[in-house]
């Protein structure tokens, strides 16, 4: 896992992807493709992208949260691919899968909503063989990063790398069961949610999003 320290709060998504790309860029790729996890992740794997000048791609995750708990992940599903879910925090909030069942419905069909609206009509991007690079802009639980990991790790990518700006320490070390190398500009010690290290965390949106790839493609 490699690192690069820093403690100051970053002003906004786009700032954060800039120095990633340009900590990434230390890094010689063999035809690289950047996905960002839907819809946080995509400003920074943008300015990624371009600072690798690479194929930029949206990859859905979404977070399936504890009932009455939304912001508290305790696993993610994609549009097509299993649910996963972090044990630890179902059992210390007395859950089982059952119980998550109609949330993982829910956000599946999101999912697959966004997957639809993003990618159109344009065929998946290949990543067999090409280094793949998934972005967010930050790691917590990991819950998200390890669902899209494992769904990219099946295409057969030559090296699968997980980056962010800011990553929780343990989370970061437990991906690398998934992912090949974890790269971020700071894991703090004192790390509690990953909007306390923004200036601006405002939401992302779908029309974001969209602009994002269209100014990629240009």
């Amino acid at each position: 896992m490699r690192r690069l320290a820093r403690t100051s709060q970053f002003r906004d998504r786009s700032e954060a992807g800039r120095l990633l790309g340009e900590l990434l860029a230390r890094t010689r790729w063999s035809d690289p493709v950047v996905f960002g996890l839907a819809r946080g992740g995509v400003p920074i794997a943008y300015e990624v992208a371009r600072a690798l000048r690479a194929r930029l791609g949206v990859f859905v995750v979404r977070k399936l949260g504890a009932p009455g708990q939304p912001e508290f992940g305790v696993g993610a599903v994609t549009a097509g691919g299993v649910p996963i879910y972090d044990r630890r925090s179902l059992a210390a909030l007395g859950l089982s899968t059952a119980d998550m069942r109609a949330t993982c419905e829910r956000e599946r069909a999101e999912a697959l909503r966004q997957a639809e609206l993003y990618h159109g009509d344009a065929p998946p991007i290949a990543v067999a063989g090409r280094d793949v690079i998934v972005a967010d802009d930050g790691l917590a639980t990991g819950v998200t990063a390890r669902a899209a990991l494992r769904d990219l790790r099946a295409a057969g990518p030559d090296t699968l790398v997980f980056a962010a700006p800011v990553c929780a320490p343990d989370a970061a070390h437990a991906l690398l069961a998934e992912a090949d190398r974890v790269e971020c500009l700071t894991c703090p010690p004192d790390f509690h949610a990953v909007g306390q290290f923004y200036q601006d965390f405002r939401q992302t949106s779908d029309e974001q999003v969209l602009a994002l790839l269209e100014r990629s493609r240009a």
